[in-house]
C-alpha cells in the first residue's frame, strides 16, 4: 500500500483518467467580464525559448533586475469568424436560439463537415437573430483557425466557440459587426496580462503505477518477490477495489487547464525569435506569436485555446515587461 509518510500523488479530481475525446480541447466554462471583446483565442504550440527581463514583481527578491525566465512561443494566425451563435436561458441552463453563418466559408471547413450545396440562409438568419434579440441570454462566435497561414503543414482548421464579455446587446452588436471578418490576437490579449491555457496534454500510452502515480519502489529483496515497481496491496476484497488506489493505466493525452500564465510578449515580426533553421519539430513562425511565461501543456503543433482568467490573480503586475532579450535558440539545444 501507499505508504502513510508522504502524501499520495495525483489527485482525485481527475477522474476517469482515460484518453481525451478529442485532441482538440474544449472550454465549459467562461469568466464574467464587463468589457465587450472575445474571452478566448487559439494558436498552435511552437516550442520554448528563454528570456532576459526585468523583475517587475514588487514582492520578487529580484525586484528591478535582469532574470532569466522560460517561456512557449504560441503562433496564432488570425481567426476568422465564421459564425455567431445565440443562446437563451433555460430552467436547466443555456439553448441554442440562432444560429449566423457568414456567407463566404472557406473551402477547408469543408474538411471538418459537408457545407450546404445550396449555402447558408445568410439573411433569414440573421433576420430571425435581430427579431428575437430580446431573448438572448449569451452570444458566442464560431470561430475557425487558419494553419495554411501558420508554419506548420496543415490544411483541415478547427471550428469551436468563443464567448463574447460584456452586455449582451452589445456583445450582439459586435458578433454581428465581425461576421465573416478576421479576428487578430491583438483584440483578445495585451502584454503583462494573465491567461488560462487550456490543452490536451502529450500521450504517455499505458504506464506503470511508479510512473503514474509515483508510487514508492519497493525493496528488493525475497519479501518482494512478486514485484518492486507496483504498490503492496489493492486494498480490501470486499466490497471490492477502491478507484482511489494507485493503477496502471492511460498517462496523458488528458484534457488539462493551467490558471493564470502570464503573457510576456505579443508580436507580429517572427524574424524576432525565430532561430536560424526554424523550430525544431514545428518549423518557422510566419506570422502573429505570443511568448507565455512557463510551460504550456501539449505536444508541439498541438492546438491550444487561451482563455481570460477565470481565477483572476490580484497584486500582480497587469502592465508590459520590460523584455532585453530573446534567445534565437530553443531550450535544450
Amino acid at each position: 500500500m501507499v505508504s502513510d509518510s508522504r502524501p499520495r500523488r495525483g489527485s482525485l479530481a481527475y477522474y476517469p483518467r482515460k484518453r481525451a475525446r478529442s485532441i482538440v480541447a474544449r472550454i465549459r466554462s467562461w469568466p464574467k467580464v464587463d468589457e465587450v471583446r472575445p474571452l478566448a483565442f487559439a494558436g498552435y504550440k511552437v516550442g520554448m525559448v528563454h528570456v532576459i527581463m526585468v523583475e517587475d514583481n514588487p514582492n520578487s527578491p529580484y525586484y528591478g533586475r535582469e532574470v532569466a525566465k522560460a517561456a512557449t512561443v504560441i503562433e496564432c494566425p488570425p481567426l476568422l469568424v465564421c459564425g455567431v451563435r445565440s443562446y437563451m436561458r433555460m430552467p436547466y441552463g443555456l439553448k441554442a436560439l440562432t444560429e449566423v453563418w457568414s456567407k463566404d466559408v472557406p473551402k477547408d471547413i469543408g474538411r471538418v463537415f459537408t457545407l450546404p450545396e445550396e449555402g447558408f440562409d445568410h439573411k433569414d438568419k440573421l433576420q430571425a437573430l435581430e427579431e428575437e434579440r430580446g431573448k438572448v441570454a449569451q452570444v458566442r462566435l464560431i470561430a475557425c483557425t487558419q494553419p495554411r497561414r501558420a508554419g506548420i503543414r496543415k490544411k483541415k482548421p478547427e471550428v469551436f466557440e468563443i464567448a463574447l464579455g460584456g452586455p449582451v446587446e452589445e456583445a450582439l452588436n459586435y458578433a454581428v459587426s465581425k461576421l465573416g471578418k478576421e479576428l487578430n490576437i491583438k483584440e483578445f490579449i495585451k502584454e503583462g496580462e494573465y491567461v488560462d491555457v487550456i490543452a490536451i496534454t502529450k500521450g504517455k500510452g499505458f504506464a506503470g503505477v511508479v510512473k503514474r502515480f509515483g508510487v514508492k519502489i519497493l525493496p528488493r529483496w525475497h519479501k518482494h518477490r512478486k514485484g518492486h515497481r507496483r504498490i503492496g496491496s489493492v486494498g480490501p476484497t470486499a466490497p471490492g477495489t477502491m478507484f482511489s488506489v494507485p493503477r496502471p493505466g492511460q498517462l496523458g493525452f488528458q484534457q488539462r487547464t493551467e490558471y493564470n500564465k502570464r503573457v510576456l510578449k505579443v508580436g507580429d515580426k517572427p524574424e524576432e525569435i525565430n532561430p536560424a533553421g526554424g523550430f525544431k519539430h514545428y518549423g518557422i513562425v510566419r506570422g502573429d506569436y505570443v511568448l507565455i511565461e512557463g510551460s504550456v501543456p501539449g505536444a508541439i503543433k498541438r492546438l491550444v485555446k487561451l482563455r481570460l482568467p477565470i481565477r483572476p490573480l490580484a497584486g500582480k503586475p497587469t502592465q508590459a515587461p520590460q523584455i532585453v532579450y530573446v534567445s534565437s535558440r530553443p531550450v535544450g539545444e
